[in-house]
């Protein structure tokens, strides 16, 4: 039998995925044929009054509604996919809608309703959206490469399972890139995932497509997955919340990937969202499900908001330290304006001490991590790309082929940069501990920083195939923080001019200065992130 050819797996790829929009009803509307660099304002223009309201409610405005019968999670759920189809037709950030899955759910749910005059659990009727490699049962499960498209997944991943006992709806799932390793979302099955807030620049990635889905508030909730930067750099580059949580909490089985089983450095399932409350729903019915009784990898810890707020009640500052740059590469003036204005609202809040970050050799960081992250010499990615005979994407190309970390780790070398990561870990520890300025009774550091106010890269969201610096997510992975990623501005090209004058540190400095073009910028969103300690998710 003839081997189909990675252009004809691709053209099939998108068939599915057309036919799966082209089931929705009524209709999804067709988008102009020239568009805009922002297209956020589209939808509303193709939408009805009602399904543009009920896509552009907070999430923790639709729950009270849906749990008080109000609205019906039919109305909701239609809405969405919708408002799906538009985006994808805007930004190309879906894999496929799953319309009669959904609505048949919605309806079980409304007559369970209907019947019980109750939800069925705290996320009932949510329509909640899914990055791809996360494992549907009987669904495509490609993870971003032409030759795995004919993989299945077995189950529903664990996470899936959870979200669904408390009563949500899967509706959308979305796109990512090939290798799953870039900061950008393009693959040779469905091309490129663009911003809707500027169509010239990337959605992020590596879940791009939750990025651009969300952007456009064809979803209020999502999920991803990050080991360099996939959730917050999304969220950064279209203007949402996002959370990498520390490892082990969130449940990750039932996913694909290369390198399933790889613990260096350990990658993660996270929430895009909306709002704030969006992601504080996710994170607390998840570990309200205990799901380490299933998967015994996730630490049995509970959500520890109740010791947050005593701390608070006490009367103790929360202290904040800035890390205006890694030393390694400046951030654009926009980022840097975002910096400012944060904390001049800071410098206000009483309850609030700000003062500045040191890095410490955030450099040295990147090699050890790039190190390990392929520590087979990315064999399983080379052999996955080579399998169709797909080309390689140029971010691909990037991580792994022109990178120079990159080679074959004997045992006893995976042993060495594993010690190398704990070493470092070890001494950023230390260097956090040195702003202590008190001690506990036992004499161990207190009154610390709480966090850490960062950039979430060196710029807002960057010209497609331009992503090529991952230091300011990729460092807080090695360290196994959690970081929370918000939106603050957008690019303003008369007021971010250009750095005259600056005499960049390295050539990756460099770049990122070359980079910078106001107008090539404009209404990208400009988001930081704050990081915290191991384990200190919830703060």
């Amino acid at each position: 039998m003839t081997k189909s050819s990675w252009e004809d797996i691709a053209a099939t790829a998108q068939e599915l995925r057309d036919a799966s929009i082209g089931r929705v009803d009524p209709p999804v509307p067709d988008v102009p044929q020239k568009l805009a660099k922002n297209v956020t304002n589209i939808p509303k223009q193709l939408l009805t009054t009602d399904e543009i309201l009920i896509t552009e409610t907070l999430p923790e405005d639709l729950l009270p509604s849906l749990a008080l019968g109000k609205i019906s999670s039919s109305a909701v759920v239609n809405a969405f996919l919708r408002r799906a189809g538009v985006a994808q037709k805007l930004t190309n950030c879906i894999t496929e809608l799953l319309p009669e899955e959904a609505l048949s759910r919605a309806k079980y749910l409304d007559d369970y309703y209907h019947e019980h005059g109750s939800p069925i659990g705290p996320l009932h009727g949510l329509p909640i959206s899914v990055k791809e490699h996360i494992g549907m049962k009987g669904k495509g499960l490609n993870a971003g490469f032409v030759s795995w498209w004919d993989h299945k997944g077995e189950e529903d991943a664990h996470v899936l399972r959870i979200l669904w006992r408390a009563g949500c709806v899967f509706y959308a799932r979305t796109t990512q890139p090939q290798t799953l390793m870039h900061l950008e979302t393009s693959n040779n099955l469905y091309g490129v995932t663009v911003n809707p807030f500027n169509r010239d620049l990337t959605s992020g990635g590596s879940s791009g497509g939750e990025g651009a889905l969300l952007g456009l508030r064809g979803s209020c909730l999502g999920i991803g997955s990050d080991i360099g930067g996939s959730v917050r750099s999304p969220a950064a580059n279209c203007g949402l919340y996002g959370f990498r949580p520390t490892s082990y909490r969130v449940p990750v089985r039932g996913w694909s990937s290369t390198m399933l089983g790889e613990e260096q450095i350990v990658a993660v399932i996270g929430p895009l969202s909306t709002s704030l409350e969006g992601i504080k729903l996710f994170m607390k019915t998840i570990i309200a499900a205990k799901p380490w009784l299933v998967e015994p990898s996730c630490l049995p810890m509970p959500w520890k908001n109740a010791e947050l707020e005593k701390s608070i009640a006490r009367g103790k500052k929360l202290k904040v330290a800035v890390l205006w740059s890694d030393d390694v590469v400046r951030p654009h003036p926009p980022v840097l304006r975002a910096l400012k204005e944060v904390v001049q609202k800071l410098e206000k809040v009483t309850t609030i001490e700000v003062t500045d970050w040191s890095p410490y050799n955030h450099d040295e960081a990147w090699e050890i991590i790039a190190r390990l992250y392929f520590p087979d010499g990315a064999q399983e990615e080379i052999n996955a790309i080579d399998a169709s005979g797909e080309p390689w994407r140029p971010l691909s190309k990037l991580i792994i082929q022109e990178n120079p970390h990159v080679k074959h780790l004997s045992v006893e070398e995976v042993w060495h940069w594993t010690s190398r990561r704990e070493e470092y870990r070890r001494k950023y520890a230390e260097h956090w501990n040195q702003t202590a300025t008190s001690t506990g009774p036992d004499g161990e550091p207190a009154d610390m920083v709480d966090v850490i106010l960062a950039p979430v890269g060196p710029g807002a969201a960057p010209p497609l195939d331009s992503a090529k610096y991952w230091g300011y997510t990729s460092q807080w992975n090695l360290l196994d923080y959690p970081a929370l990623v918000f939106p603050v501005s957008k690019v303003d090209p008369e007021v971010d001019k250009v750095e005259e004058g600056y005499k960049p540190m390295n050539e990756k400095d460099a770049f990122n200065y070359r980079l910078y073009e106001p107008e090539v910028y404009r209404d990208a969103p400009v988001s930081l992130q704050l990081i915290g300690r191991r384990y200190e998710d919830e703060k």
